[in-house]
């Protein structure tokens, strides 16, 4: 999975329009190999995006867990630990 994609399942308060957007824009830039695309593909580029980001959305809306809700500060704070501790032991 491309590290800039987040998971958004089970979070409180639920992921954003903007956020399922995101990632879908992520994930499209990755398989199209293309941050920006050329005029000539910028409108197929678009009609990608929105029907990853609709599947996505609903697809995220369908999923069940019996886990208790993820803090998003706690799930930050985590993250940001990870990556200081993979910098400072890096050789």
């Amino acid at each position: 999975m491309c590290r800039n994609i987040r998971q958004l399942h089970n979070f409180e308060p639920p992921a954003t329009e903007d956020e399922v957007r995101a990632a879908a824009l992520q994930y499209v830039r990755k398989i199209s190999g293309s941050t920006k695309p050329s005029q000539a593909n910028a409108e197929a580029f678009e009609r990608a995006v929105d029907a990853v980001a609709e599947v996505s959305a609903q697809l995220l809306s369908e999923l069940v867990t019996a886990a208790p809700p993820k803090d998003r500060e706690v799930e930050a704070a985590k993250a940001k630990a990870k990556a200081r501790a993979a910098e400072r032991y890096a050789a």
